[in-house]
């Protein structure tokens, strides 16, 4: 099988997250797309994070249509910081015959240098970069594969912020999550 990883803070996942992974996975002929949420992402400010298991649920209810989409708690269990090369270890053991294609935005390109093993990453996986209003594509390495995909001008931090200032951010995330967002007063 063909399993594409896309791992992410998503916070909160938004339609933007799920149009990447549906049109990857129909460039790439992916069998299957795992959403990942971190538990602790080590380069980001986790100030305004919402919990873990929040965040697991958005994503249960984001893409409870989807037959192709399941999201994986592997990150939430380990606890701590979440490092992509631990993860993918356990997914090499979980899928060990299957390809593995790790997908990132073209946002993440700037931070591939202080990835924890990155060269043991590209060896484990094909490494998947998807274009992003606002991140060009610029100095790609040779282990990076790139995909243009549709421009969805969307970002988690201006949902949070749309909330925090009781702006309406309905249709940029699924329904499911803005109820959800709302009825567990997230990012408020």
């Amino acid at each position: 099988m063909r399993i594409g990883i896309l791992g992410g803070t998503f916070n909160p996942v938004h339609i933007g997250h799920l149009i990447l992974a549906e049109e990857t996975r129909e460039k790439l002929a992916l069998d299957r797309v795992i959403f990942m949420p971190t538990n602790i992402a080590p380069h980001k400010d986790n100030q305004d994070v919402a919990s873990s298991c929040d965040r697991y649920k958005m994503l249960k209810l984001a893409i409870k249509t989807n037959s192709y989409f399941s999201v994986s708690d592997i990150e939430m269990k380990r606890k701590g910081a979440s490092f992509t090369i631990d993860s993918l270890r356990e997914f090499k053991i979980i899928y060990p015959s299957d390809e593995l294609y790790f997908i990132v935005g073209s946002d993440l390109l700037k931070y591939l240098d202080d990835w924890k093993d990155l060269s043991d990453i590209i060896k484990m996986v094909k490494f998947i970069v998807a274009t992003r209003p606002g991140y060009p594509l610029e100095k790609i390495p040779a282990y990076i594969k790139t995909i243009a995909i549709r421009a969805v001008d969307i970002s988690a931090f201006e949902i949070r912020q749309a909330v925090k200032s009781h702006i309406s951010f309905r249709y940029l995330v699924p329904e499911a999550v803005h109820s959800y967002i709302l009825k567990r007063k997230l990012y408020a």
